[in-house]
């Protein structure tokens, strides 16, 4: 994992100064298609049946949360659905009106909490990047 320095500007006391901080230097996003190469490459199935594997797997798992169920993936963490609606005086006025937002987050696992805790962070000189 990389890191770069950023600069930010803060308030202290009314007072405006320049700060430098840490930000996580990401490279490009990964695709299902890189992800379907990987494996194919990685094991004896066919990049078509791992791609197919895998856009059957999006698909499921988006419907098992919009069912209201949390999917998880062992030690990687768990995709869990959930609400937040306005509270009311009486049950009886409580239905899908109430409903403000509905949200799912992904919360990692122990283990791999654990994992991250030990990623090791160099430096990027972006200066060094080639843009595209």
């Amino acid at each position: 994992m990389y890191y770069v320095k950023a600069k930010k500007i803060l308030s202290f006391s009314g007072e405006k100064e320049e700060r430098y901080v840490a930000r996580l230097f990401r490279s490009e996003d990964t695709t299902l298609d890189t992800i379907a190469k990987e494996i194919s490459h990685a094991t004896s199935v066919s990049y078509p049946d791992v791609l197919a594997a895998l856009k059957a797997f999006e698909i499921h798992v988006s419907n098992h949360v919009l069912m209201g169920s949390a999917v998880k993936f062992g030690t990687l963490g768990a995709f869990i659905p959930s609400i937040h609606s306005k509270s009311v005086k009486k049950p009886e006025d409580v239905d899908a009106e109430c409903v403000r937002r509905i949200t799912c987050r992904f919360y990692p696992s122990v283990a791999f909490k654990q994992t991250m805790k030990s990623a090791v962070l160099e430096y990027k000189d972006l200066s060094k990047v080639k843009h595209a």
